[in-house]
């Protein structure tokens, strides 16, 4: 394994192994591979490391191209798959189907979650990014309502279900590889181009729907232009699974088979008995902070990317092309920050940054959806860029600091299954929740309010979980850059060691 090196010849004793007598663990406890590390250190390959955050980040880029495309052009999509006098009922009906993906995102985390932590996290993914793109392409195929009647809306929920299983073991797996290849002093400013894949998807999507408004009539994207963006995602998919299928396996995933093959065959049979029940109650308290953290991620994204476009058209009747550049333009600006931000965790911790966001959003929701509100081109840049900035702290921060909450062995499957629970339950049906509130309520301030309540509940996930900046994934060795860290690192462990010797 290129990315995978010993310092030294020869075996090395690991830090409380069972080498060590006086950290020689009880019998009932040998089976927990999670309390085990390997002796060496890992010196990662840069232009595997390269690869790895490329062809991660495409994934995720693919998967917010189809988040972006609809619900930029959801209004369409409403007239064609879901014809009705009420413009209101059409919009909560295709936001229905976008939600309803979702609901089957857990079902595919616990699919591929425990498959990547059983066959391997490259593999999976490679069949993710071919689910993903087969159905995004499907869309393009399906006939409108007025051609087949109630057929089409079904066909768009089948394909709608076949993207959300996918997408299931899309973010915990690309999230899982870049935190496993990369070394610990760099994994939160590498970690964050994952999310600015998810943000130039997103651009790349929206910016086509945008100037396909700017440039079709009504009808002509009524009647055939709305099926462009969804068609496309067939040539991406091919160069995304090109570019994983030349990845190898992460290191800490290597080292894991290679530990597995050394063990006795009790030991090995235990390991291959993990299953979903494990993966949820074996980690419970890193399954809680996983969804707590996530639902604050995911509120407030989906509230960002997803609604405000159409909160501009359909609540506040601003002009549709205006308010989509807008949003464009919070979201370039997003991915400028991301990389920085990225590096502020590395440098800060993810606790300082994630918690700053919070407070940010706890105090400047209202404030800023109040400016949003009044309307002007000024004023509505303004109000999304501050949650703009706001959500990078999440965005940088959280494809770092969700794998650490869970061990080599289980990282795969247990952050696929928190994640997407928690997406489910409150990221992907924001939009659906707060056009039914502002309906029920008539109050139109309902936005700010939810991000408030999310921004509570990840507050309090902040203060219960611990800093992983700059130290070793839970269950992997440390990684670094070159074997000069390395041998530091190892002379580090040496030392308790021989002070205790000595003493």
């Amino acid at each position: 394994m290129p990315t995978q090196s010993h310092v030294a010849p020869g075996p090395r004793t690991p830090v409380g192994s069972s080498a060590d007598p006086a950290s020689d663990p009880q019998p009932e406890q040998a089976a927990e591979p999670a309390q085990q590390t390997s002796g060496e250190v890992t010196v990662v390959d840069p232009t595997m490391v390269k690869r790895a955050v490329s062809a991660a980040a495409l994934g995720n880029a693919m998967e917010w191209f189809d988040f972006g495309v609809y619900s930029y052009i959801a209004v369409t999509l409403g007239h064609v798959f879901f014809p009705s006098g009420n413009p209101t009922a059409q919009l909560l009906s295709t936001f229905g189907a976008f939600a309803a993906a979702f609901l089957v995102r857990p079902i595919g985390g616990m699919v591929f979650g425990p498959l990547g932590d059983r066959i391997g996290r490259q593999k999976i993914l490679a069949i993710t990014m071919i689910m993903m793109a087969a159905g995004t392409f499907a869309i393009g195929l399906i006939p409108s309502y007025a051609s087949i009647g109630v057929g089409a809306p079904i066909l768009l929920l089948v394909a709608r279900l076949v993207q959300g299983f996918s997408t299931g073991g899309e973010y915990g797996g690309a999230s899982t590889f870049i935190a496993e290849y990369a070394p610990d002093k760099k994994r939160g400013f590498l970690g964050s181009w994952l999310e600015f894949g998810t943000l130039a998807g997103y651009v790349g999507g929206a910016g086509l729907v945008t100037l396909m408004t700017a440039l079709l009539s009504t009808e002509d994207m009524t009647s055939w232009g709305w099926r462009i963006p969804f068609l496309i995602a067939g040539p991406m998919g091919i160069i995304g699974l090109y570019l994983r299928m030349r990845l190898e396996e992460t290191p800490a995933f290597a080292q894991l088979e290679k530990e597995a093959r050394t063990k006795e065959k009790a030991r090995r049979e235990a390991e291959k008995r993990i299953g979903v029940r494990e993966m949820i109650f074996g980690q419970w308290r890193s399954m809680l902070l996983c969804i707590g953290l996530v639902l604050v991620f995911n509120v407030t994204d989906y509230m960002l990317l997803s609604y405000m476009p159409s909160y501009l058209t359909s609540e506040l009747k601003y002009d549709e092309t205006h308010g989509l550049l807008v949003v464009l333009a919070v979201m370039v600006l997003m991915m400028g920050v991301q990389p920085f931000a990225g590096r502020l965790t590395d440098r800060f911790g993810r606790r300082p940054v994630i918690g700053a966001g919070c407070v940010g959003f706890l105090v400047l929701s209202v404030p800023a959806l109040l400016l949003i509100r009044q309307g002007s081109l000024a004023a509505i840049a303004v109000g999304m860029a501050a949650l703009g900035l706001l959500l990078v702290t999440f965005t940088a921060a959280m494809p770092s600091t969700l794998p650490a909450l869970f061990p080599t062995r289980v990282r795969y499957g247990s952050l696929s299954i928190g994640f997407n629970v928690s997406v489910s339950l409150f990221g992907g049906t924001t939009p659906l929740v707060v056009t039914a509130l502002i309906g029920a309520t008539g109050n139109k301030m309902m936005p700010a309010y939810y991000m408030m309540a999310a921004a509570v509940i990840g507050g309090i996930a902040v203060l219960l979980m611990s800093e992983s900046a700059r130290k070793p994934l839970p269950g992997s060795p440390p990684a670094v850059e070159t074997e000069a860290e390395a041998d530091e690192v190892l002379k580090a462990a040496r030392r308790p060691a021989t002070a205790g010797s000595t003493a």
